[in-house]
């Protein structure tokens, strides 16, 4: 597949997926210079032509996430100035994102923060999976695909032979993930159950009811993100605890910070799949945790955009 001027370069937050994306495009990972100065300082260096390019950065906002999105700024603002055509992000993890709203008085939204800024740096175009909340997509002046990541999750539930999908359900955590936990339902013809819970303070989260049949039942929880691993620990347990037979988890972005490996590990979770939005290191991963590859759909998307074709079938 031969594409001009087309350009992929990868920021520091996921190599390997930036690799992942440009291998399945058939095009070479383009060459770019990122260094930290004495002072902390990023600088970034475009180690070929970019000159009425259509370029596309590939950068997870994750941890650490200010660094990783300054880095984002710096090479949109490099790019730009290097007389790219188009400057087209692709954030598979929307960093941020949580902080959508005010919940309280003299709070940000910040997620509308980081839009702004992404804009006026000079990005021209942005893609991403799974944003928190899907009005996001509004605090940007600039074309926005959101795609799914639940046709990934699902297609890895429907190709095992050990999971009987008829006695299968698939669980929402709370009940703002109940249009996700649907989607997953229509593609494994499976019911849904509804975890009903309260949150007293962030990351912590007290299981207050089952809404749904999940007795003697494989369940599956599905949520967007899984950062403390509180909540989906919780969760398997309280389903385990109302008769669940067993309990596998997934999640588009695996934050898992702080003492998420640790409770993965010792929680009634049997498996945990994750999509490769955010790296994690086989150091790191924990035998139980599965990692699915972003980079078909993303790489569909790029080579939509660049030929100027429809992106709307990769929505679903």
């Amino acid at each position: 597949m031969h594409h001009q001027q087309l350009r992929i370069f990868s920021g520091s937050s996921n190599p390997k997926l930036a690799a992942d994306i440009a291998e399945r495009l058939g095009v070479e990972l383009g060459q770019i210079k990122l260094t930290r100065f004495m002072s902390g300082e990023i600088y970034v260096h475009y180690e070929e032509s970019i000159r009425n390019c259509d370029v596309f950065l590939v950068q997870s906002l994750s941890h650490p996430i200010n660094e990783m999105f300054v880095e984002l700024l710096v090479m949109i603002d490099a790019a730009k100035r290097a007389s790219a055509r188009t400057v087209n992000i692709i954030v598979p993890y929307y960093g941020y994102a949580r902080q959508e709203r005010k919940s309280a008085p003299r709070e940000p939204i910040s997620a509308k923060m980081v839009a702004d800024v992404l804009t006026t740096a000079g990005a021209t175009r942005v893609i991403t999976i799974d944003l928190h909340a899907a009005a996001i997509q509004g605090f940007f002046n600039i074309p926005i695909d959101h795609l799914m990541g639940v046709p990934i999750l699902s297609d890895y539930f429907l190709e095992r032979d050990d999971i009987d999908l008829t006695e299968t359900v698939v669980v929402s955590p709370d009940h703002g993930g109940v249009t996700r936990a649907r989607k997953m339902a229509d593609r494994l013809k499976s019911p849904i159950a509804i975890i009903d819970k309260r949150r007293p303070k962030p990351n912590v989260a007290e299981v207050m009811n089952i809404v749904g049949d999940i007795n003697g039942k494989t369940a599956i929880i599905i949520d967007d993100i899984i950062d403390t691993a509180g909540t989906i620990t919780l969760a398997a347990q309280a389903l385990i605890d109302k008769g669940a037979k067993e309990v596998y988890a997934c999640c588009t972005h695996p934050v898992l910070s702080g003492p998420a490996y640790e409770r993965i590990e010792n929680s009634a979770i049997k498996e945990l799949v994750v999509t490769n939005s955010i790296v994690l290191t086989e150091e790191q991963k924990p035998a139980k945790i599965k990692q699915l590859s972003v980079g078909e759909l993303l790489a569909q998307a790029i080579i939509r955009v660049y030929e100027q074709e429809s992106v709307s079938v990769l929505f679903d």
